[in-house]
C-alpha cells in the first residue's frame, strides 16, 4: 500500500489547517484592544483583553475587610501611591499594574531601564499603583496576593526590586501561581534581605489586602482603560502619545520636551529602611 496521501484528501486537509489558522487570527484579534510595539530588537508589547479585564469582577465586595492599612512611605490621596524617585522631579510618571498583567510584565521588560535611568537622573518621580483586575477577569486571587507581598516588600524598603521580581517570574495570565503565599515567599528569596520573618508575616497575615483593595477600587473608578496605564504628568502615553507611539526613545524624548528649562530633581524620598520610616512601628491606616 502506498503511503502517499491522494491529492484531494491532501488539498482538503491543507484547506482545514488554513481555515483553522484564520480563525485562531480572527480570535487573536477579536481579544486585542491594544497594541504598543518598542524598538527593542524584535520584542514589542503583545495585546492583552484590558477594557474586558478592567471591568470584570466589579462585584467583588472590597469593603468586607477591616481598614486599608497602608505600606510604609505611601503617599497621596488615601496613601495610594507607592514613590520612587526625586520627590521634586520635574515631571511624574504615573503608572497603573497588575502583576497578573501580561502586557504590564511586557511593558516593564521593554521600559524598566528607560525609566530608572530617568528617576535615577531626576527628571521623573514615579508613582506606583496597584490593581488587581485579572483576579476578576480570570478568576483567582494572585493579583490581591501578589500585590500585598509588593507592599510588604514595601514595608522593607526593598518594593522596586520585588516587583521587578515578581514581573520576571509572572505566570501565565490564567495561572494563579501568584495566589500561593509560599510562591510570593520564594520570590522573596531572589531579593537581598527581603526573606525575613517580618515580611514572612505580613505575607501571610494579608497585612495591605484592604489597600491593595482600595487601590484597585480607586483604578475602576478613574475610568482607565486597562493595566498598564502609564501617564506622564496626567497625560497618557501608553500605547501612543498624540500620533507617536511610544518606545523608549520617545518616552525620553516626551520627558525633556516636558522638562525643558527646568532642573532635575534631587530630593530623593528615603525608604523605610534608610531610617525616615521605622520599620517597627506600626503602619498607617488609610480608613475604609
Amino acid at each position: 500500500m502506498s503511503d502517499k496521501i491522494p491529492e484531494g484528501n491532501r488539498s482538503a486537509r491543507e484547506r482545514l489547517a488554513q481555515q483553522r489558522e484564520r480563525e485562531k487570527g480572527r480570535e487573536k484579534r477579536r481579544r486585542t484592544l491594544i497594541v504598543a510595539s518598542a524598538v527593542v530588537g524584535v520584542l514589542g508589547l503583545a495585546a492583552v483583553v484590558g477594557l474586558i479585564a478592567a471591568n470584570a469582577g466589579k462585584d467583588d465586595d472590597s469593603s468586607a475587610a477591616g481598614p486599608a492599612v497602608a505600606p510604609s512611605g505611601a503617599m497621596g490621596e488615601d496613601a495610594l501611591t507607592l514613590p520612587v524617585g526625586a520627590a521634586d522631579a520635574p515631571s511624574t510618571l504615573t503608572i497603573w499594574e497588575d502583576f497578573r498583567c501580561p502586557v504590564c510584565a511586557q511593558f516593564e521588560t521593554v521600559f524598566r531601564d528607560t525609566i530608572a535611568e530617568l528617576a535615577d537622573e531626576g527628571r521623573i518621580r514615579v508613582e506606583y499603583h496597584l490593581a488587581t483586575i485579572i483576579d476578576g477577569n480570570f478568576g483567582g486571587s494572585g493579583s490581591l496576593r501578589a500585590a500585598n507581598a509588593a507592599a510588604c516588600a514595601q514595608d522593607a524598603g526593598k518594593f522596586i526590586p520585588y516587583h521587578d521580581v515578581l514581573f520576571s517570574n509572572q505566570p501565565p495570565e490564567p495561572d494563579d501561581a501568584f495566589g500561593k503565599n509560599s510562591r510570593l515567599i520564594e520570590l522573596a528569596g531572589e531579593v537581598d534581605g527581603l526573606d525575613t520573618p517580618g515580611f514572612r508575616s505580613c505575607v501571610e497575615d494579608g497585612d495591605h489586602d484592604s489597600w491593595v483593595k482600595k487601590s484597585d477600587t480607586a483604578f475602576r473608578e478613574g475610568g482607565f482603560p486597562g493595566t498598564p496605564t502609564v501617564l506622564l504628568n496626567g497625560e497618557s502615553v501608553f500605547p501612543s502619545k498624540g500620533d507617536e507611539q511610544i518606545s523608549p526613545e520617545n518616552l525620553k524624548k516626551w520627558v525633556a520636551e516636558a522638562n525643558k528649562g527646568k532642573k532635575p530633581g534631587a530630593a530623593t524620598p528615603a525608604t523605610p529602611e534608610e531610617g525616615v520610616s521605622d520599620p517597627a512601628a506600626p503602619p498607617s491606616e488609610t480608613g475604609s
